[in-house]
């Protein structure tokens, strides 16, 4: 039986109750989203506001605008969630809320709604971890067992961990400077791939998945990232100075200005996207094989989970396939829909933490954001031990002949 510390009676015994259901609110960057789920993972009701295609014609997102479109929009969604579910705030078990990390501006406005809401209600509240949520998402769709490895790819971050349980995480290595879903949107918007009439109405990296397609990753070549670093972070702002040096060449030879179409555009997004799926796949490489010799993975089925807005990004996923395949690996990712930011994923994690009875807390208790928030113990100064600081000259090899 869990242990409730500092909840009431009456709510340690609705913790308890056999039908226990979630309410989940997502607000960290740029979407409101809101969710019901039940404790077997059955979506009751759902509600998402996208704010894509205000920030889209901003150029960027604006964390003013994003606090401002929540606040608009954050007791609409969360109503309109609950009104599909058909589940009453008193029938709530709990609610999650996704507290770190994030803007600062977005997660106050979902964190002051979820506090007031609890307090009315008097419900228990899970503050929840955005990267952990990503991690565990796949755990709706398929029953993976704990230990796994997880890279989370999106627009505002980049990571390997080892997940060992619903709140036990070990981060092997991180983006030393921007994510690669930003990388590709500054990308885009250096092309202005908005002016395309393929993709005006999509965002940075979706642009640059589709005109990829069309291209020719051979036009240019880009140096992969920190290759003399022999560990498992990640680096995508000198591979942006890379791309803008070669637009810059290109705008001059073309005679044209910036904000024009250049017309090898497609070219330049299937050489970009090439060498930011090479890079993640390389760092998981190796991650794979530390891993694997200090005995991280099980023997029977290791897993690589991926997850986060850029896992959805077909080139990259295949690209990694090709790694699984090659050590043996099964390659797991939730469904498209459910890669980018959603009040869904943070349910199913708020039921996973309610199942175990980690991390709740009573209603009266503060609760406070932290725009910054690493995922579980860093263990990355290990790479500088022993041999696995390097790769072996074998594993060089065929890591080459795989991409």
């Amino acid at each position: 039986m869990f242990a409730y510390k500092g909840l009431s009676r009456r709510v340690a015994c609705a913790l308890r109750s056999p039908a226990r259901v979630v309410l989940g609110i997502e607000t960290s960057c740029d979407e409101t989203g809101a969710a019901v789920m039940d404790e077997t993972g059955r979506i009751l009701g759902e509600t998402l506001h996208s704010q894509k295609e205000i920030h889209l014609k901003a150029g960027g997102i604006i964390p003013t605008v994003a606090q401002r479109l929540h606040k608009e929009h954050i007791c609409r969604v969360v109503q309109e969630a609950l009104d599909r579910s058909g589940v009453a705030p008193s029938e709530l078990s709990a609610v999650a809320t996704t507290v770190k990390p994030g803007l600062a501006l977005s997660l106050g406005v979902g964190l002051k709604f979820s506090l007031s809401f609890v307090k009315l209600h008097q419900k228990p509240f899970i503050p929840i971890h955005h990267m952990e949520a990503h991690a565990l998402t796949v755990r709706m769709f398929q029953p993976v067992e704990f230990p796994f490895l997880v890279l989370l790819v999106s627009g505002g971050h980049s990571l390997l961990a080892l997940a060992r349980g619903v709140d036990d995480f070990v981060l092997l290595g991180q983006t030393l400077d921007e994510a690669p879903g930003d990388t590709l949107d500054k990308v885009a918007r250096r092309l202005s791939l908005v002016k395309h009439p393929k993709c005006c109405s999509l965002s940075g990296g979706q642009a640059i998945e589709l005109l990829a397609k069309e291209g020719d990753r051979l036009k240019f070549q880009f140096k992969i990232p920190m290759g003399q670093h022999y560990d498992c972070n990640f680096s995508f702002a000198g591979l942006r100075n890379q791309v803008t040096i070669a637009i810059n060449k290109k705008e001059k030879e073309e005679g044209i200005l910036q904000g024009q179409l250049l017309s090898c555009v497609q070219d330049i997004a299937a050489a970009t996207q090439h060498t930011v799926a090479l890079h993640i796949a390389k760092r998981t490489f190796r991650a794979i094989l530390f891993c694997k010799a200090k005995g991280h993975l099980p023997q029977s089925n290791p897993t690589l989970v991926v997850s986060g807005g850029v896992a959805s990004n077909e080139y990259i996923r295949e690209t990694l396939r090709i790694v699984t395949d090659a050590t043996g690996l099964q390659l797991l990712c939730p469904p498209s829909e459910f890669c980018t930011d959603n009040g869904v994923m943070i349910a199913w994690n708020g039921v996973e933490r309610l199942k175990e009875g980690k991390g709740i807390v009573s209603h009266t208790q503060e609760v406070c954001y932290e725009p910054k928030a690493p995922l579980g113990r860093d263990i990355s100064t290990e790479w500088n031990s022993g041999s696995l600081a390097k790769l072996s000259t074998d594993d060089k090899a065929s890591l080459v002949l795989l991409l």
